[in-house]
């Protein structure tokens, strides 16, 4: 088994404790991000489908082609932003108006809270 580092190890342990409270249902699905060092992907979850297992409803990252032309040169945070502002245009297509927020265990700064912003920018609520 290879060391895992203690940061790791640390956003685990938040993402634990922070799930246990947040569950996504078909009325209010879960908007749950992940941040690399490179890139930021965002995804909104319906965790009572699929007998629990959950499903995913709508998912954008800063890869995704149709963005991919309006993102470049442009910074991260920026980029999170327009993930944010995409997704929820994604969802408002769905019928998707209210989402809970899942930081995934990351500190609500930077790149995390330009995706929420964007988000609620884009015309959800949460």
């Amino acid at each position: 088994m290879g060391k895992t580092s203690s940061k790791l190890l640390g956003r685990m342990r938040r993402k634990r404790r922070i799930r246990r409270k947040i569950f996504g249902s078909a009325a209010m699905p879960r908007l749950s991000v992940f941040r690399s060092s490179k890139h930021i992907y965002a995804q909104v979850v319906d965790d009572s489908a699929n007998n629990g297992t959950g499903h995913t409803l709508a998912s954008v990252s800063d890869q995704t082609p149709s963005l991919l032309g309006e993102l470049t040169g442009k910074k991260k945070t920026e980029k999170a932003f327009e993930v944010g502002k995409k997704l929820a245009a994604l969802c408002l297509e769905k019928g998707i108006e209210k989402v809970v927020f899942d930081r995934n265990g990351f500190i609500y700064h930077g790149r995390i809270k330009a995706v929420a912003e964007g988000a609620r920018d884009g015309g959800l609520k949460f």
